[in-house]
């Protein structure tokens, strides 16, 4: 028997199935810099193992605001299962060039999602995912700024502790607080 609430919904299945498929893409994004914040701060980055705390906690955000839309609209979000996440780097540079790299795919997700709301005609979900479509512009834009800052600095000698403060100022950290336990 169908719920009524359920059975009054605005959110299409395959959008609904759309939107929870963002969720794992989401999901998969907060535990990657997880476990990069993890492997930069064994390695001595403390300034960039703090940006990418705080960088797992925003994607988890965005991922529970999917959630919260999904149910709303009379649909059902689901908690994806996450696996197959990366522990081990080469680099504090590949690290962030894994971001870049990352920063894009989710990209194409989101505006594959708002083509699909556009030409079904869907312009709540389309309105909602405006947001993301802002937010996928300002990540990529600071995983381009990172990656200009091994250029800009180089990685030879003390490069790469200066590279690690400058890091951390991408995210508005305060570089001369490097505990990390003062997250």
């Amino acid at each position: 028997m169908k719920n009524v609430i359920t059975s009054k919904r605005s959110l299409t299945e395959e959008t609904e199935k759309m939107l929870n498929q963002q969720i794992v893409m989401e999901g998969k994004s907060s535990a990657y810099y997880l476990s990069m914040a993890s492997w930069c701060e064994t390695k001595g980055y403390i300034n960039s193992s703090k940006f990418l705390y705080e960088h797992a906690t925003e994607e988890r955000d965005h991922m529970l605001k999917l959630f919260s839309y999904i149910n709303e609209a009379g649909g059902h979000a689901l908690q994806p299962a996450i696996s197959e996440i990366r522990h081990d780097f080469n680099s504090l540079r590949e690290v962030f060039e894994l971001i870049l790299e990352h920063e894009i795919k989710v990209t194409q997700s989101i505006h594959s999602l708002v083509d699909h709301c556009f030409s079904t005609k869907d312009f709540t979900t389309f309105n909602f995912l405006q947001w993301f479509v802002t937010e996928q512009r300002e990540e990529e834009t600071m995983a381009r700024r990172a990656l200009e800052i091994f250029d800009i600095i180089g990685e030879d000698g003390m490069g790469l502790w200066y590279i690690d403060i400058e890091l951390g100022k991408l995210h508005g950290l305060d570089p001369k607080n490097t505990d990390a336990t003062a997250l």
